[in-house]
């Protein structure tokens, strides 16, 4: 009796918010949109939140260490432009206009443009720890390279990509000849199921959070923060690169226009869940959480037929008043 009521007393209305804003809103949309508590509307909301938990997981990491990465977007958009411009070079094309190739072409085309996510988010880290100057100038630079060099390679061009990435975008476990669980809503899980493991379980984790919460005091206490800071983007960039090749997947083909809403959504994920925006507070259950909610809100507004101009009006209340509730409760919590 005393275990539980131990765990009651460390619940505090910051934490519990963000579930009964999600509860809320299915009860709702299960009234107002027949037919929307269906396992149909569930596995769409997990095909469509997969990109969203993918990216957001790498970003949480960079918001507890107290930082920000603004140009997730266009990394994910350059790694599924580098990808399908390599497989439409290196690819064998049919008579019937198909693309073929080997295993060994498909998985360069999947992991050098997964590397070169990589060499930018830690080139990112790199620069604002040299520089000094603050991660959202170093990122917003590098958002503008990437796209750059998406705008070159691609030349405004649709590109297909390899027919793995659309296997993994739009199928999953079946019965009955439907979709049960998706694979890119598995993919998504695992990937948040180690940055959970990361971040509560291993010494890199407690860093991450001590390096957020005051980084003066974790420097003085030996804590290398520049290397926990760099590895932070890096593991960012490389979770966008992810998403990005996932996203072009579920599309069949990789165009300029893909992800452009990627990096305020995955933000907004986060800030529903509960993270911080200021570092050290928040983990990857509490993203996990403002995922479901970010998805569930955008097919609600989806199944009740809401007017185009009204639905992202709409969308931007219900946010503004959940953040605005989390940042209530953040200071009476202080």
């Amino acid at each position: 009796m005393r275990n539980w009521q131990t765990i009651f007393r460390r619940w505090e209305l910051q934490d519990v918010a963000p579930v009964v804003s999600l509860v809320a809103l299915i009860i709702f949309f299960s009234v107002a949109a027949p037919g929307f508590f269906r396992w149909t509307t569930l596995v769409t909301a997990m095909q469509q939140g997969a990109v969203l938990a993918i990216v957001s997981a790498g970003l949480t990491f960079v918001l507890l260490a107290a930082e920000i990465d603004l140009a997730v977007g266009t990394i994910a958009l350059w790694t599924a432009c580098c990808c399908g411009w390599l497989f439409q070079h290196w690819a064998t094309q049919t008579t019937e206009g198909r693309f073929v190739a080997s295993p060994g072409i498909v998985a360069a085309v999947i992991v050098l443009p997964l590397l070169t996510s990589l060499v930018l988010g830690t080139l990112s880290g790199f620069l604002t720890v040299q520089s000094r100057l603050p991660s959202f100038i170093i990122s917003l630079a590098m958002m503008f390279i990437s796209q750059g060099a998406a705008r070159y390679t691609t030349r405004g061009q649709a590109f297909r990509v390899p027919e793995l990435l659309n296997y993994v975008g739009n199928r999953g476990i079946e019965h009955g000849g439907l979709t049960v669980i998706p694979y890119s809503a598995m993919l998504a899980a695992a990937i948040m199921l180690v940055g959970h493991i990361v971040l509560q379980y291993t010494r890199f984790g407690r860093y991450v959070y001590m390096t957020g919460g005051n980084r003066q005091a974790a420097r003085l206490a030996g804590i290398p923060t520049g290397l926990i800071v760099t590895t932070c983007l890096a593991i960012s960039a490389v979770t966008a690169g992810i998403g990005g090749l996932v996203n072009a997947g579920r599309m069949t083909s990789v165009t300029l226009d893909q992800n452009q809403d990627l990096l305020l959504s995955a933000l907004a994920c986060i800030v529903l869940g509960g993270t911080s925006l200021f570092g050290g507070e928040g983990g990857m259950g509490k993203t996990l959480v403002g995922v479901a909610t970010f998805t569930v809100l955008n097919i609600g507004l989806n199944s009740i037929r809401l007017d185009d101009f009204a639905r992202p009006f709409l969308m931007g209340i219900v946010l503004m008043a959940a953040l605005l509730l989390n940042a209530i409760l953040s200071r009476r919590r202080q």
